[in-house]
């Protein structure tokens, strides 16, 4: 692998901008402690003629939200025919639009919680009140509220009252057009990253997720000290092998490739409940990732550059 030249991308302009810049050099590091040559590039308006004049061996998209996940960065190195780590871009837009995924999961019979999707102007023209009524009337609460589009829990926001739904509408809506309003699961949150490797999609160690304020949002995420976190998680054994089946599906049946995280929560009576997945999950030092894969007795800049070897390879 020494002699690969590797380009991770890492910034972009969305919300995410500074977490995916905190991503790109982690993963840069350990692609370097590995022999690799690595060069970590902005994705911004020099970024095309800049792979055209400097072809890489293949890049790591470390890109977090908008168009690093949802199919548009994939497209354009598909269209310069550079090799890349992660998902193509025709699963990448599946997969992005939380809506769509979970209803391609419980199609194929996964557990997800029961949902709605409203865009802003359903509020504006029919009332906001009246379909909020009608949306504490189907889901119950407590309800989670999140934008249909987006990573990091930016605009999530879970509501226990319904005297603070409307205030949290206006914050979920900040971020997004459409709202996905979900049953809300109590119970044991995790995360489960997903590998690809010669033998099909390998199921890292869950980790187990504790917000000291009840709800993983942005903050809790990337706060060091706020959010208590167990790998593996402190799950049965039995538990264990269900949370590793469902990620492993998810992988399968929305296409992914390489590597993909799985959010799921773990309810009272042990039945694992799909939440969403991450194309780009983060890599940065409280991020869930590397704590999966240091729990597997593995090292970040070994699997990453596997995936470049594979990458490499597919594209021939």
């Amino acid at each position: 692998m020494s002699d690969r030249w590797v380009t991770v991308l890492a910034g972009g302009l969305s919300h995410e901008r500074d977490v995916s810049l905190r991503s790109g050099r982690r993963v840069s590091a350990a692609l370097r402690s590995t022999g690799v040559t690595v060069e970590e590039w902005d994705a911004d308006a020099a970024l095309l003629p800049r792979l055209r004049e400097h072809r890489p061996d293949a890049v790591v998209v470390a890109l977090h939200g908008g168009e690093g996940e949802n199919g548009s960065i994939q497209t354009i190195l598909e269209l310069l025919d550079i090799p890349y780590v992660g998902t193509d871009a025709d699963a990448c837009r599946r997969a992005w639009d939380k809506p769509t995924a979970k209803a391609e999961l419980a199609r194929a019979g996964l557990l997800t919680p029961d949902w709605v999707v409203l865009p802003h102007s359903t509020f504006r023209e029919l009332g906001a009140q009246p379909v909020l009524d009608a949306m504490v009337e189907r889901l119950g609460l407590p309800m989670m509220l999140k934008p249909d589009q987006g990573g990091s829990a930016l605009g999530a926001q879970v509501v226990r009252d319904a005297a603070d739904l409307p205030t949290a509408m206006v914050g979920c809506l900040a971020y997004s057009d459409t709202v996905l309003a979900e049953r809300y699961v109590e119970g044991t949150e995790v995360a489960v990253t997903v590998i690809d490797t010669p033998d099909g999609p390998l199921a890292l160690p869950a980790v187990e997720i504790t917000a000291h304020n009840g709800v993983y949002d942005y903050t809790a995420r990337y706060t060091a000290g706020l959010t208590e976190f167990h790998a593996p998680a402190r799950l049965p054994e039995e538990t264990a092998a269900k949370v590793a089946d469902l990620a492993v599906s998810a992988h399968r049946l929305l296409g992914l490739r390489d590597i993909s995280r799985t959010d799921a929560v773990v309810d009272r009576d042990g039945d694992v409940h799909f939440l969403e997945v991450n194309l780009s999950p983060g890599l940065t030092e409280t991020s869930l990732v590397p704590m999966a894969v240091e729990a597997a007795g593995r090292s970040l800049g070994e699997i990453y550059a596997g995936l470049v070897d594979r990458a490499i390879t597919r594209h021939g």
